[in-house]
């Protein structure tokens, strides 16, 4: 359970969290735009905003026949923070994006965005978290302690009630995978409630590349069985195969991206909701209406803390499944 003190600062990062979308909405009164703003937020960016007017620029890494150009995304801007038409080595800022201004100058993107920085950031805080964990499991003999007492429950929850039971008896090779799967999705979704956060697993690129993991994973992982069952199914005529073979074709295919749209559409939409109602304290311009949707927005974002736990779950329960089936012997 938690403790009062605990409950004070998690209410406190909440409404820490409304004040930051609040005062970086770029209008106000009739000028606001509801759209705008909620989309500048779910976006990702080439600065790192605070709050609005007060930023951290993020370094723009461009390949092109010029070779390697490294150089801080504040050059794309004037003091007024608008974005300078003219740009900057070639490329200019357009609406969250890298546009040349020449349009038969050709790029590569790999500058380090507001995601890319959250990314790295989830990673890095994974690392020191686990590696205090792994010195807790060196010493011998000793209760868990500390983070490690945290963490210990979690991880067996994970190992015990997901992947060994879905994956069957060669669940060892798969747990470390699916322990990393977990707890990525899972620090993500919640370091992206906190303020000044970026939508880390509410871009469709981060969810398309972890389930393209989990697809090259069974599939390299499928035995004879399993392939057998997609190309040849038993037990059935052999007319009903050739309408069953382009079914499972497209069941091996549709499987990865419903992982990928599940985890982006429940975090996106979830922020949307959020900014929504943020949004409504400026197109009503009304105490009462900022009251509910202050209220409202604690309540959501408590929600919000619940799907980051069930999303993580969901995914990882899936992964697992779905490497279950492709190992499976055959009944």
């Amino acid at each position: 359970m938690f403790s009062k003190r605990t409950f004070s600062l998690l209410i406190l990062l909440l409404f820490t969290s409304i004040n930051h979308d609040v005062f970086s909405a770029e209008k106000k009164g009739d000028d606001f735009n509801m759209g705008e703003m909620i989309m500048h937020h779910v976006l990702d960016d080439y600065r790192y905003e605070i709050m609005h007017g007060v930023s951290i620029p993020l370094p723009v890494i461009i390949y092109s026949d010029s070779g390697l150009e490294i150089f801080s995304s504040s050059k794309l801007f004037d003091e007024g923070h608008n974005a300078l038409e003219e740009g900057y080595n070639g490329v200019k800022y357009y609406h969250g994006k890298l546009k040349p201004v020449d349009p038969e100058f050709a790029f590569i993107d790999l500058s380090i965005t507001k995601n890319v920085a959250f990314l790295i950031m989830t990673s890095l805080i994974m690392i020191l978290i686990f590696i205090s964990v792994a010195n807790g499991y060196s010493k011998k003999n000793t209760p868990p302690k500390g983070i490690q007492s945290v963490f210990e429950p979690i991880i067996l929850f994970v190992r015990d009630d997901i992947v060994k039971p879905n994956i069957g008896p060669h669940y060892e090779k798969y747990l470390p995978y699916m322990l990393t799967l977990f707890f990525f999705i899972f620090f993500g979704n919640v370091l992206g409630l906190m303020p000044a956060a970026a939508n880390l697993t509410g871009n469709i690129a981060v969810t398309m590349t972890l389930a393209i993991f989990t697809f090259l994973i069974t599939n390299f992982s499928g035995n004879k069985h399993y392939w057998k069952h997609i190309f040849w199914t038993p037990g059935i005529p052999l007319i009903m195969r050739v309408i069953i073979l382009p079914i499972e074709l497209i069941g091996l295919f549709s499987k990865p991206i419903s992982l990928m749209i599940r985890l982006f559409a429940a975090i996106t939409a979830g922020h949307i909701v959020l900014l929504s109602f943020i949004g409504l304290i400026f197109i009503f311009q009304s105490f009462g209406v900022g009251i509910f949707s202050a209220l409202f927005v604690v309540g959501l974002n408590l929600v919000e803390l619940m799907v980051a736990g069930i999303q993580a779950y969901v995914f990882t329960m899936f992964s697992s499944v779905y490497i279950g089936l492709a190992t499976e012997e055959e009944h």
